[in-house]
């Protein structure tokens, strides 16, 4: 239930139980302390001191200076009540910091999107289903390899780009004429990986394209340079 404030307010575990007395009064005594700081150091004696008998009643004097007006019956009510008036005194005390990390939250989520999205919840799963139904792939048992290959399919068929470029009609032909290096004996096995080997092979002519690039990009600067005599030196 305060799992997110007490995490937020960097207390030393999230997980407290209200209902166990030491764990209740450690826990106001560490918010007066650390965040709240209603009372002067030397006025904290009797909120400090936890195995007192009359804790409660500093307890209650304590909720009386902070104007406490929660149900004081209900512990949880005023744990509550005590957290989020440690957070509000947290977060004005750091308001550059937090308006700082707010920004840079809200770059991130520009800069990638989909990083807010639970991949495990139903409602995710069952879009992903529908789309891989609208565009007709097969679904794989791991979300995120499903995504990434409607990724790849969007970026290659249906962006500008792939809608600006022209797509060369390709030859039919039967995968069985075509070696895949080894045999499993299991033809839907054999096809898969044939499958495999021949996109392994675009991918390999891809990079072998950008690293011809890359030198004739090199060529152009080594075979042209310019000469500034002043300094005696050639190249640019």
């Amino acid at each position: 239930m305060f799992k997110r404030k007490l995490t937020a307010l960097g207390y030393h575990t999230a997980n407290l139980n209200v209902d166990d007395e030491k764990q209740w009064r450690s826990l106001v005594v560490w918010l007066e302390d650390q965040k709240i700081r209603c009372y002067k150091i030397e006025d904290r004696k009797n909120i400090r001191n936890i195995s007192n008998g009359a804790w409660d009643k500093a307890l209650t004097q304590y909720l009386d200076d902070l104007e406490c007006g929660v149900d004081r019956s209900s512990r949880k009510s005023v744990c509550d009540w005590l957290l989020s008036l440690a957070v509000r005194h947290e977060y004005g005390e750091n308001v550059q910091k937090y308006n700082a990390m707010e920004a840079q939250s809200k770059t991130d989520a520009a800069e990638d999107p989909f990083g807010h999205l639970d991949v495990s919840s139903p409602d995710f799963k069952v879009g992903l289903l529908s789309l891989c139904h609208l565009l007709k792939i097969p679904q794989h048992y791991d979300p995120v390899t499903t995504l990434q290959a409607v990724s790849i399919l969007v970026k290659e068929r249906l962006s500008e780009e792939a809608q600006e470029g022209v797509l060369e009609e390709g030859e039919k032909f039967d995968l069985k004429n075509y070696e895949a290096g080894f045999q499993t004996r299991d033809e839907v096995l054999d096809n898969a990986s044939r499958v495999l080997r021949l996109l392994h092979l675009q991918e390999l002519r891809e990079l072998q394209t950008k690293i011809n690039e890359a030198i004739v990009a090199v060529q152009r600067i080594t075979a042209n340079p310019k000469t500034d005599q002043r300094l005696g030196k050639v190249g640019r």
